[in-house]
C-alpha cells in the first residue's frame, strides 16, 4: 500500500502500459515522435515506516501500560531512526552523470530515468542500469550481486554491442517492461539512430542489466544508462519484511493470560455481587453517618453496578502481568547476545560468528522436532575436487586409492577397463569441451596470482608458476572441471573478444570463436555454448545431469557409459555428462536466426529461449562423464547422531541424484547399515501392469503396513531405536513422485496420499528426499508443519534454493558457505558451519527455553500472589473497593521491586552445565513439547500462588487479632495492614526466584539483595517525607512505625518461613533425578557427543568473557 502510494506520488502509476520508452541522455532521436519526457519514479528509497504496536491487552492500568507502550515505542522508533538514517546515506551519495559532454557530480536520489551514470571499481550501482560502456577490452564487467540474492559470486554483464564511444553523441532509445520484481528476468530493445541509416535494434536481456546495490567488480570503470530508478528499482521492489513468526512460549502465554482474564473478570463479579447482596440489607446501603445525595438516589442501578464492575476490574487488574511482555523482550534481545558471543560459533576461516537476525525464537531452538537440512554446502563443504572422468566407457581416474566416505564405501563390481584407455581423439574432444563449455573467467593478475575465487570468497595471495592460473566461477563445480582438464594437460587461457583460447597438450594455443551460450537453468539442468574453430567447423558442446543429456544422444552411447555415472553416484560423487554436436553450416544459420529473434523477443522471451535451445540441443553424441566429490562438512556424521539422539527427526531434501544423497546419508549415519530403505522414486512406480497411479497408492499402503501398523509402539520422543530389536526405517522419494502425491491426477485421493506418505514418514528414523526443486523443499516443510500436533520445525541450508524452506519453517538456520548469503539474509540465525548446530540447539536452545518458561511461570504466580490479599480484604471492607495496598506499592511492584531479580535470571541460569547438555543429547527430550508450559505446571503455580495469598492475608489477620501491638497501646491501621502484607509478599517471592537459582553469579547476588534492599529504602524514604505533589500521604511513618513493633518483625519472618516451607521439604526431600543426578556422573550417559573430562560448574558470566579458548557460552 505504502509503495502504491509512492508510486503515484512519484508519477509511476501514470498511464500503467506493458513497456516504457528512455531516451539515452534525454536526447530526442530522428524518425522519433515528438519528444515529450516521460514522467517516472525519482532515486529516493523510502524504508521507515513510523509504525507503534504493543502486544498488551487494553484491559491494564495506566503506569504499567504506559511503561510498556513507552519502552515499545521507543525500542520501534530507534530502529525506525536508523532505517531512515540508513535511507539518508543511500539517498545523497555522491554520483557521477554525464551531463552536455562532462562529468557532474550528483546527490543519488537526484539520477533520473535516462541519464548516463559513471560507476568506477568498488563502487555500488546507484539505480537500474543497462550497461553502454566499459574500461575492459571484450566489453564486459565482473558484478556481485550479495546484497540482493545472497550470490557473492562474480557474475559477467555485457555491453550493449554497436554503441558508440561518444555516449554524449549516442542517439538511441530504449523500450523495456515496465517494473517487475524477478532479479533474473529483463525484457528490452534498444534502437541506435545512424545518420541516413536504418535505426539498429539490440536486444537487451538480465545480462546487460546492472541491478542496484550491485558491486563492480574487476572493472576499472563502466557507463550505463539508469532505466529503472528509486522504489521502481529491483531491489525496492524485492524489500519486504520477514512474516512474523510466532513461537510456542507465546501461544502459551496468550493461553494464561485467557484463565487470568477470566479469574480477573470472576473476582470482579463476584465483588459486585456480594456488594449489593450486603447492601440489600437494612442499613447497611444508607447508614446513619453517610446519608446518600439526591443525585446518588436518582442514578440508575443498572448503571451503578457496571460502574462498581469496572472500579473492581481496575482494581484487580494488576492480576494480568503487563510488565511481564518488557521483560520478555529484554530476555529475548538481551539472550540473543550469547550466541554472537560464543567463541565456539566462530571460524577462523571466514573469520565471522554466529549471527541473529530473529531473537524472538530463541526458546524455540529447545522445542525443535524436525531438522530439514540442505545437502550440499551444508551436510557436504561446497568445495569441489575433480576425482575421475570416463571417456567412451573407459575410466580415467586422478587418484590412486578410493575414496572413501566416512568408513562406508560402495563397490559395484569390478571397474572394467581400467587400465585401458579411449582414442587420442576421443580424449582431446573430451577435454575441449571441459575447457570450453563453461562461463569461467580468468583472474586479471601481475606477478602474483589469486587463488580461485567462487561466490567472492577470496583466497591469499600465493605467488604461482604461469601455468597455474586463478579463475572466477559462479559454481565451485566449474573451477573443478576446469583444473580436472589441466590435469591432463588442456588449459584454458581465457575469454578475450568472444575468442576462447586453451592450450593443449603439446603447449599449442587453440582459438575458438564463443558464438552462442546457452545458459544453465534449474529446468533443463544443462548448459551449452556454441564455438566456431579457426577451420570454421561449428561445434556444439554440452553438460549437465545424466537424467537431462541421456534422452538426447544415441542409446548404445549411454549403455557406455551409464555404468560408470551410477557408480561415481553410489560413492558420493557429483557427476555430470558431456555430449558434442557438429553442426552444418544450414543448422547453424537456423538455429543463429531463431536464438536471435527469440532474445529480441519483447513477449514470451523466456519461453522462445527455451524452445530453441530445446531444438539445437539434439541429436548430440556422448563423450563421457565426470565425477566431482564433494567432501563431508567437519563432524557432520557426529552432529547428526547427536540431533537424532535428542529426539528430532532429520529429513535431507536436495535436488542433487538419488544415489550421491543416498551415499552422503550413509556417510553421515543418517542412515545405519541396519536401516531398511523404503524407495518411491521413479524406478519403482515403473510396471507395466499397473498404472503410476495405481502402483503409487499400492506402495504407500505396503510402506505404511510396514511401517506403520507391523511397527512395535515406541516410547514418545525416541526416534532411533538402540536396541536391536526393532527395525528401523529409512524413506527415500524423488520430485516427481513427490508432485504425484502432493497433486494427484483426482483430487479426491489427495487427502489419501498425503495422509499415507506423512505417515510412513513419521515412523521412519530419516528420510531422504532427492530432486527436489525450491518450491518443493517448502512444501514438505508446511505439510510436517501443519500436521497433527502442529510440531516445531527447523530449517537450514546454505543456498538461495533453500530460502523457501528456511522462511517456511519455525526456525530458519543459514550457513554461511560458498553458495552466496541469501540463505544468511532469509534466516532467523546463521552460523559459519553445520557442527555449530548442535550446541546452538542443545546447549543453548535448552537453556534459553529453560530461561523463558520459568520467567512466565513466575510472573502469573507473582502477580496472583500479589492480588489474592487484595481480593479477599473486600470481604473486610464491605466491598468498598478500598485497596489494600498504597498506590506507589502498585505501581512499583512490577516494575522496580521484582523485575530485575527474574530478569537476572532468565539470562544467567544453567540449571545444568553447557558441557553436560552437550554430552546427553537425551536431556533435550526432557523439555520436549513444550514439556515446562504445559497445563500441569502451570496449576501447579497457581496453586503455589493461591496457597502463599492465603497465607500472607490471614497470617497478617491473625496478627492483628491482637489489638494493641505497640509499646505504647496504639493499634494499627488499614495501610500498616496493606505494608506488611505487602513486605511479605516481596520478600517471599524474591527468596522463592533465589531457592529455583542452581547457578549464581555476582549478578544474580546483586539483583536479588540489591532489590530487597531497594525495597525497605524506598519504603523508609516514601513514608519518611512530606511529600507536596501527594493531596493525601497514607505511608507517612507506616513503616518505620510498623518496623518498632516486635511482633510485626515475628509475623514477617515467620510468614516468609511458612510460605518457602513446602518449597523447602520438596528440594531437600525429593530424590534428585534426571539432570541434576546426570550433572555429578556425566560418563552414564553419552549420546551424540564426546564425552566431557569434568562438569564445568564456573559461573556463566566467567565463562562468557574468559579469554580461555576452551570456555564460552
Amino acid at each position: 500500500m505504502l509503495r502504491r502510494r509512492l508510486n503515484r506520488l512519484c508519477g509511476g502509476d501514470e498511464k500503467r502500459v506493458d513497456s516504457r520508452t528512455i531516451y539515452v541522455g534525454h536526447r530526442p532521436c530522428p524518425d522519433t515522435e515528438a519528444f515529450i519526457p516521460s514522467k517516472f519514479c525519482d532515486n529516493r528509497i523510502v524504508s521507515s515506516k513510523v509504525i507503534v504496536d504493543t502486544p498488551t491487552s487494553p484491559v491494564t492500568s495506566g503506569l504499567p501500560l504506559f511503561f510498556v507502550i513507552t519502552v515499545t515505542a521507543i525500542k520501534q522508533g530507534y530502529e525506525d531512526w536508523l532505517r531512515h538514517k540508513a535511507d539518508n546515506e543511500v539517498n545523497k551519495y555522491p554520483v557521477t552523470v554525464l551531463e552536455d559532454g562532462r562529468s557532474v557530480k550528483k546527490e543519488s536520489e537526484k539520477i533520473k530515468v535516462g541519464d548516463v551514470v559513471e560507476v568506477v571499481e568498488d563502487e555500488t550501482f546507484p539505480c537500474d542500469l543497462i550497461l553502454l560502456q566499459s574500461s575492459r577490452e571484450d566489453g564486459t564487467c565482473f558484478v556481485t550481486t550479495a546484497s540482493l540474492d545472497g550470490e557473492s559470486n562474480h557474475k559477467t554483464h555485457y555491453t550493449v554491442p554497436d554503441t558508440e564511444k561518444d555516449l554524449q553523441a549516442l542517439p538511441a532509445t530504449i523500450e523495456c517492461e515496465q517494473p517487475q520484481p524477478d532479479l533474473y528476468k529483463f525484457v528490452g530493445r534498444m534502437h541506435i539512430y545512424k545518420p541516413e541509416q536504418e535505426p539498429a535494434v539490440r536486444s537487451l536481456g538480465p545480462e546487460n542489466l546492472l541491478l542496484k546495490g550491485a558491486t563492480l567488480k574487476n572493472t576499472k570503470k563502466i557507463y550505463g544508462v539508469a532505466v529503472y530508478t528509486g522504489m521502481e528499482t529491483k531491489m525496492a521492489l524485492n524489500y519486504q519484511g520477514k512474516s512474523q513468526k510466532r513461537s510456542a512460549v507465546e501461544k502459551s502465554i496468550n493461553a494464561f493470560l485467557l484463565v487470568y482474564l477470566c479469574i480477573l473478570i470472576s473476582k470482579a463479579v463476584v465483588c459486585t455481587t456480594l456488594k449489593y447482596v450486603w447492601q440489600s440489607k437494612e442499613g447497611q446501603d444508607e447508614p446513619w453517618y453517610n446519608q446518600k445525595t439526591q443525585k446518588e438516589k436518582d442514578t440508575n442501578m443498572y448503571l451503578k453496578m457496571f460502574t462498581d464492575f469496572l472500579s473492581f476490574m481496575v482494581l484487580f487488574n494488576f492480576i494480568i502481568p503487563v510488565s511481564m511482555y518488557v521483560t520478555v523482550e529484554m530476555q529475548k534481545f538481551l539472550g540473543s547476545f550469547f550466541i554472537t558471543w560464543d567463541k565456539d560459533f566462530f571460524d577462523p576461516e571466514i573469520q565471522e560468528g554466529a549471527l541473529v537476525n530473529t531473537s524472538d525464537l530463541n526458546e524455540e531452538l529447545g522445542q525443535v522436532e524436525y531438522v530439514f537440512t540442505d545437502k550440499t554446502g551444508t551436510l557436504t563443504q561446497n568445495n569441489m575436487e575433480f576425482i575421475e572422468c570416463c571417456i567412451d566407457g573407459f575410466q580415467y581416474k586422478h587418484r590412486d586409492t578410493r575414496s572413501e566416505l566416512d568408513g562406508f564405501t560402495v563397490t559395484d563390481g569390478p571397474v572394467n577397463k581400467l587400465q585401458q584407455k579411449a582414442g587420442q581423439e576421443k580424449e582431446e574432444l573430451f577435454l575441449r569441451a571441459l575447457c570450453l563449455c563453461h562461463t569461467v573467467q580468468v583472474k586479471e593478475a601481475g606477478s602474483e596470482v589469486l587463488a580461485d575465487q567462487v561466490d567472492g570468497i577470496d583466497g591469499l595471495l600465493l605467488p604461482q608458476p604461469e601455468e597455474e592460473r586463478g579463475f572466477i566461477a559462479s559454481s565451485p563445480d566449474e573451477i573443478a572441471l576446469v583444473r580436472g582438464a589441466m590435469e591432463y594437460g588442456f588449459t584454458f587461457l581465457g575469454l578475450e573478444s568472444k575468442s576462447m583460447k586453451i592450450k593443449n597438450r603439446e603447449n599449442n594455443i587453440e582459438e575458438y570463436k564463443l558464438l552462442h551460450v546457452l545458459n544453465f537453468d534449474p529446468v533443463r539442468r544443462r548448459m551449452s555454448v556454441i564455438v566456431q574453430t579457426k577451420s570454421g567447423e561449428t561445434l556444439l558442446f554440452c553438460k549437465g545431469a545424466d537424467s537431462s543429456i541421456f534422452p538426447r544422444v544415441r542409446p548404445e552411447e549411454v549403455d557406455r557409459i551409464r555404468m560408470h555415472v551410477e557408480r561415481n553416484a553410489t560413492e558420493g560423487y557429483r557427476t555430470l555428462c558431456v555430449a558434442y554436436k557438429q553442426l552444418s553450416a544450414e543448422e547453424y544459420a537456423v538455429a543463429d536466426t531463431g536464438l536471435r529473434e527469440a532474445r529480441l523477443a519483447l513477449q514470451d522471451r523466456e519461453q522462445k529461449l527455451m524452445a530453441m535451445y530445446n531444438q539445437v540441443e539434439t541429436g548430440m553424441s556422448l563423450i563421457g562423464a565426470t565425477a566431482v566429490e564433494d567432501r563431508l562438512q567437519e563432524e557432520a556424521a557426529e552432529t547428526m547422531e547427536a540431533l537424532q539422539g535428542a529426539g528430532m527427526k532429520v529429513w535431507v531434501l536436495t535436488g542433487d541424484k538419488m544415489e550421491t544423497a543416498k551415499s552422503t546419508c550413509y556417510a553421515c549415519r543418517l542412515f545405519q547399515r541396519g536401516t531398511e530403505l523404503l524407495e518411491l522414486t521413479v524406478r519403482t512406480l515403473e510396471d507395466g501392469r499397473l498404472k503410476r497411479e495405481e502402483k503409487l497408492l499400492e506402495l504407500l499402503r505396503d510402506y505404511h503396513r510396514r511401517a506403520v501398523q507391523d511397527a512395535p509402539p515406541v516410547k514418545a520422543g525416541v526416534t532411533r531405536s538402540w536396541s536391536t530389536a526393532n527395525q528401523d526405517y529409512g524413506f527415500i522419494i524423488d520430485g516427481a513422485t513427490l508432485s504425484l502425491v502432493m497433486n494427484p491426477p483426482r483430487e479426491a485421493d489427495a487427502s489419501q496420499y498425503r495422509s499415507l506418505f506423512l505417515q510412513i514418514c513419521q515412523n521412519c528414523t530419516a528420510v531422504l528426499c532427492c530432486r527436489m526443486a525450491p518450491l518443493q523443499k517448502a512444501q514438505i516443510v508446511k505439510m510436517v508443519k501443519n500436521s497433527k500436533g502442529s510440531p516445531i520445525t527447523l530449517s537450514i541450508g546454505d543456498g538461495a534454493n533453500d530460502v523457501s524452506m528456511i522462511l517456511e519453517a519455525h526456525v530458519g538456520i543459514g550457513i554461511k558457505g560458498k553458495e552466496g548469503r541469501q540463505a544468511v539474509r532469509n534466516s532467523d540465525y546463521a552460523i559459519p558451519k553445520l557442527k555449530h548446530l548442535k550446541k546452538l540447539l542443545l546447549a543453548h536452545g535448552h537453556l534459553y527455553y529453560v530461561r523463558i518458561a520459568h520467567l512466565v511461570q513466575y510472573f502469573f504466580y507473582k502477580n496472583l500472589c500479589f492480588i489474592l490479599p487484595q481480593f479477599l480484604y473486600q470481604f473486610f471492607c464491605g466491598y468498598s473497593q478500598q485497596p489494600l495496598y498504597d498506590a506507589a506499592y502498585l505501581t512499583m511492584y512490577n516494575i522496580c521491586f521484582t523485575s530485575m531479580p527474574i530478569l537476572a535470571y532468565s539470562l544467567l541460569e544453567q540449571h545444568i552445565s553447557m558441557e553436560i547438555l552437550l554430552d546427553n543429547a537425551a536431556l533435550y527430550r526432557e523439555i520436549a513439547n513444550n514439556a515446562m508450559l504445559r497445563w500441569r505446571p502451570f496449576l501447579y503455580w497457581t496453586v503455589l500462588g493461591i496457597f502463599q495469598g492465603l497465607l500472607f492475608f490471614f497470617g497478617v489477620r491473625f496478627l492483628f487479632s491482637n489489638p494493641a501491638l505497640q509499646d505504647n497501646g496504639q493499634v494499627f491501621g488499614n495501610w500498616s495492614y496493606g505494608t506488611i502484607v505487602f513486605t511479605v509478599l516481596v520478600f517471599t517471592v524474591t527468596l522463592k526466584l533465589a531457592l529455583d537459582t542452581r547457578h549464581w553469579t555476582w549478578i544474580n547476588h546483586f539483583v536479588i539483595w540489591g532489590s530487597l534492599a531497594f525495597y525497605v529504602f524506598f519504603s523508609f524514604f516514601w513514608g519518611g517525607i512530606i511529600w507536596p505533589f501527594l493531596k493525601q500521604q497514607r505511608l507517612y511513618f507506616v513503616f518505620a512505625n510498623m518496623l518498632s513493633s516486635v511482633s510485626a518483625w515475628l509475623v514477617i519472618i515467620i510468614l516468609i518461613l511458612l510460605s518457602l516451607l513446602p518449597e523447602i521439604l520438596l528440594v531437600v526431600l525429593r530424590k534428585p533425578r534426571g539432570p541434576h543426578s546426570r550433572q555429578k556422573k556425566p560418563s552414564q550417559s553419552n549420546v551424540g557427543g564426546s564425552q566431557s573430562s569434568q562438569s564445568s560448574a564456573r559461573p556463566l558470566l566467567m565463562r562468557t568473557f574468559s579469554d580461555e579458548s576452551n570456555s564460552v557460552i
